[in-house]
C-alpha cells in the first residue's frame, strides 16, 4: 500500500470511530426524520384539500401534540392510582399466600413439607431482585431530565426538517459524487415511500389492537381498560416484544379484582397477538413493507444492544431504510454489475487481436481498399 492508500484507510477508520461515538445523536436525528416524514405526509394531505403549506404544517404539528398530550393524560393518572393500590394489595396477597402454604403443610405428608418454601425464604431470595429494580427506578428518575432534553431535541429538529424538507435533502444529496446524485435522490424517494407505508400500516395495526384490547378488557371488567388498551396499541409499534410488555401491567391490575382475571387477561392478549400477527400484519404490512420475521427480530436485538430502548423503538423503520439502501446500492449497483464491465473489456481485446475479425479500412488518399494484416 502506498501513502495515499494508508491515508485513505486511516480516514475511514477515524470516520467510523467518530460515527460510533455520536451514534445516539444520529439515532435522534433519524427519529426526527421519521417524525418529519410522517407529519409532512399529513401536511400534504391538507394541502391537497386546498390548505396552504404553512397552515397545513401547523395543523399537522397540532394534531401530533394533541395525540401526545392525550396519550399521557389517559395513561399516567390511572396507572398512578392503580400502582398505589398495588402497593397496598401486594402485602395482603403475600399474607394470603403464606396462609395457603401453612394449610398445605398441614395436609401434606411430612416428607413433602420440606420442599414447600416459606414466605420469608422467598422474600429473602427476592430481595436482591427488588433492590435492583428500585435502583433501576432511581436511575430512570435521575435520567428523566436527559430524556426530556432528547425529546425536545427531536421535536426541534422535526420542526426544522418540516419547514423546508427539500433544502435538507439537497444538502444530503450533495455529500455524494456528482455522477451518483440522481441515483441517491431516487433512493431517497423509495425510502420516503417505505417510511410512509410503515407509518400507515403501523397506525392501522395499532388502532385495531387497541380497539380489540378495549373491548376484551371491558367485557372482563378490568380496571383502567381504556388506559391499558391505549398502552397495548402504542407498544404494538415494537414487534415481538411490545405485546409482552403490554400484558404485564394488565395482568397486575387484573390481580386486584380476582385471580381468575389474570389468566383471562393473559388468554385475551394471547388471542389478540395471534390475530394481529397472523391476520392483521400480513394483510396490512404486505402492501406497505415486506420484511422477513427473522430479520425483524435480529434487527431488534442489534439496535437494542447498541442503542438501548430508543433503538428498540426505531428498529423497524431503521431496518426498512437499511434494506432499501442495501438493495439499491450494494446489490443493484455493485454486486449485480460485478464483473460485467471486465468481461466486456476482455471480449473486446480478444476480438481486436484476431486479424480476420477486423473490417478493411478505407484509404482516404487514393480511395483503394486495403486490409490491415
Amino acid at each position: 500500500m502506498n501513502l495515499g492508500q494508508w491515508i485513505g484507510l486511516i480516514a475511514i477508520v477515524l470516520a467510523l470511530y467518530i460515527l460510533w461515538q455520536i451514534r445516539e445523536v444520529l439515532l435522534l436525528i433519524f427519529a426526527a426524520v421519521v417524525l418529519a416524514t410522517t407529519l409532512n405526509r399529513l401536511a400534504r394531505r391538507f394541502q391537497h384539500s386546498g390548505v396552504k403549506r404553512g397552515i397545513a404544517i401547523l395543523l399537522s404539528v397540532g394534531i401530533f401534540i394533541a395525540l401526545i398530550v392525550g396519550f399521557f393524560w389517559l395513561i399516567v393518572p390511572p396507572f398512578a392510582d392503580q400502582f398505589q393500590e398495588l402497593t397496598r394489595q401486594v402485602p395482603r396477597g403475600l399474607e394470603l399466600f403464606n396462609t395457603w402454604l401453612d394449610q398445605a403443610r398441614g395436609r401434606l405428608p411430612q416428607q413433602l413439607t420440606q420442599y414447600i418454601p416459606d414466605i420469608s425464604t422467598l422474600t429473602k431470595e427476592a430481595q436482591p431482585i427488588i433492590n435492583r429494580a428500585v435502583g433501576s427506578s432511581f436511575a430512570f428518575v435521575s435520567s428523566s431530565l436527559e430524556v426530556v432534553l432528547k425529546i425536545l431535541l427531536v421535536l426541534v429538529l422535526t420542526g426544522m426538517f418540516l419547514s423546508d424538507p427539500l433544502a435538507y435533502r439537497k444538502v444530503f444529496v450533495r455529500l455524494f459524487p456528482s455522477f451518483y446524485r440522481r441515483r441517491v435522490d431516487g433512493i431517497l424517494d423509495r425510502c420516503e415511500v417505505s417510511l410512509e407505508g410503515w407509518v400507515t400500516g403501523a397506525f392501522i395495526a395499532m388502532s385495531v389492537v387497541g380497539l380489540m384490547s378495549a373491548i376484551g378488557l371491558s367485557i372482563l371488567r378490568v380496571r383502567s381498560a381504556l388506559a391499558l388498551s391505549v398502552l397495548a396499541g402504542f407498544l404494538n409499534l415494537i414487534p415481538n416484544l411490545g405485546p409482552t410488555m403490554s400484558v404485564i401491567p394488565a395482568m397486575a391490575i387484573a390481580l386486584l379484582d380476582a385471580p381468575w382475571k389474570v389468566l383471562a387477561v393473559f388468554i385475551l392478549y394471547f388471542v389478540i397477538q395471534q390475530v394481529e400477527s397472523n391476520f392483521i400484519t400480513p394483510v396490512v404490512m404486505a402492501h406497505q413493507v415486506s420484511l422477513l420475521p427473522a430479520i425483524t427480530l435480529i434487527s431488534q436485538l442489534f439496535f437494542v444492544t447498541f442503542f438501548g430502548f430508543l433503538g428498540l423503538f426505531l428498529a423497524l423503520p431503521l431496518t426498512v431504510v437499511a434494506k432499501i439502501w442495501v438493495q439499491e446500492v450494494l446489490i443493484k449497483d455493485v454486486l449485480d454489475r460485478w464483473g460485467k464491465d471486465s468481461s466486456r473489456e476482455t471480449e473486446f481485446v480478444i476480438v481486436s487481436d484476431k486479424p480476420e475479425d477486423k473490417e478493411p479500412e478505407e484509404n482516404p488518399v487514393d480511395g483503394e481498399d486495403r486490409t490491415i494484416n
